[in-house]
């Protein structure tokens, strides 16, 4: 490492100010051989354009046209988060057409979320450089399944995932914290929860990973995400994928100098 990528790293807010930080970030990433990313948050902002608000609106708007007004406490009915609604109901009616049919409702939201998503800055040519150098890439998300799909198709970025996607089941209890996605992308991939790295934006993500023993390093694109992921347990955040970016095209170009040249994709 040069004098100046020292002096950058110290500066840079993704590794918290310290070359120790940035030491410890660029282990985790060098030691990782799969790396299971969460989708909403590390990958795209999925309700930038379509917002969640006015999806959780629509759910319980849906609900009570069905005659369910006491379905839902004031508090869930006040809830901004879709997901968190459909874990609500999923309580109350366990493995319903109830539950299977709100959540195919809030999967046509999130696919129809997918084509006005924002591309987390940086994502995609991590996610490309990751590939290139030859590390395993796999998606473990709350999200449907068919909407990650869709979203990475549409940024030709499938190919670096496929077939490793795995996201809500018809079983909404497999949702994280628990970590049945990830240990399904381990056990497909014959891999090692030591030799994973799981890269979230939230506590849950932190929770699952935790749970299955892998590394974790955490994505918060502000403040309060940051603060949120450190008080739940989590020891390495960035607050900029530019920082991954950097250590993982020194990787690839110490194993093949030149190899890895990718252009940011914002």
């Amino acid at each position: 490492m040069t004098p100046d990528t020292k002096r950058n790293e110290r500066n840079d807010p993704g590794t918290a100010g310290t070359e120790d930080t940035a030491e410890a970030i660029r282990g985790v990433i060098t030691r990782a051989k799969v790396v299971l990313w969460d989708f909403d948050g590390p990958i795209c902002r999925l309700f930038a354009g379509h917002k969640a608000e006015r999806v959780a609106g629509e759910l319980v708007e849906w609900l009570e046209s069905r005659g369910l007004h006491g379905l839902l406490t004031e508090r869930e009915r006040q809830s901004l988060d879709p997901q968190f609604l459909l874990r609500a109901v999923e309580r109350r009616h366990p493995g319903s057409d109830l539950v299977a049919e709100l959540e195919e409702r809030l999967t046509q939201e999130e696919l129809q979320a997918a084509v006005s998503a924002m591309p987390t800055a940086y994502a995609d040519p991590l996610i490309r450089t990751w590939s290139a150098v030859g590390s395993r890439l796999a998606i473990t998300t709350n999200n449907s399944p068919r909407v990650a799909r869709a979203y990475l198709d549409g940024r030709g970025l499938t190919g670096c995932f496929s077939p490793h996607i795995y996201g809500r089941t018809q079983d909404l209890r497999r949702l994280k914290p628990d970590p049945y996605c990830l240990t399904r992308a381990l056990s497909a991939t014959g891999t090692a929860p030591a030799a994973a790295l799981m890269i979230g934006d939230s506590p849950t993500d932190w929770e699952a990973a935790s749970r299955a023993g892998i590394p974790f390093l955490g994505y918060a694109r502000n403040d309060r995400n940051e603060k949120r992921l450190r008080a739940a347990g989590a020891e390495h955040v960035v607050r900029t994928l530019e920082t991954l970016l950097r250590i993982v095209r020194q990787q690839g170009t110490s194993v093949c100098p030149g190899a890895v040249e990718w252009d940011p994709v914002l």
